[in-house]
């Protein structure tokens, strides 16, 4: 069942490659969707795909790249809307 997932990860996870670090999971997931910074120094990502794959992602995304600090990690699920055709660094 695919599946949409809003995901902010606070802590360390900017200026650290953590975006390209979510990017290369998401890619290799088959993940669509994209991942920012946001002004308060979070990250943002939105996905859609199967649920195990948005779980794997989820899962890599509390690991965090080597040099990130993850904190916190708020996900909010919502139906598939089929609004993305791959998955993007976002600015």
């Amino acid at each position: 069942m695919k599946v949409r997932a809003t995901i902010v990860v606070r802590g360390m996870v900017q200026g650290v490659g953590f975006r390209y670090y979510a990017y290369r999971h998401a890619k290799a997931l088959g993940l669509k969707g994209y991942v920012k910074n946001q002004w308060d120094g979070s990250v943002l990502s939105e996905v859609e795909g199967e649920r195990g794959m948005v779980e794997e992602y989820i899962k890599a995304l509390k690991v965090g790249s080597r040099l990130s600090s993850v904190r916190d990690v708020d996900i909010h699920w919502a139906e598939y809307s089929g609004e993305f055709d791959s998955f993007e660094v976002a600015f």
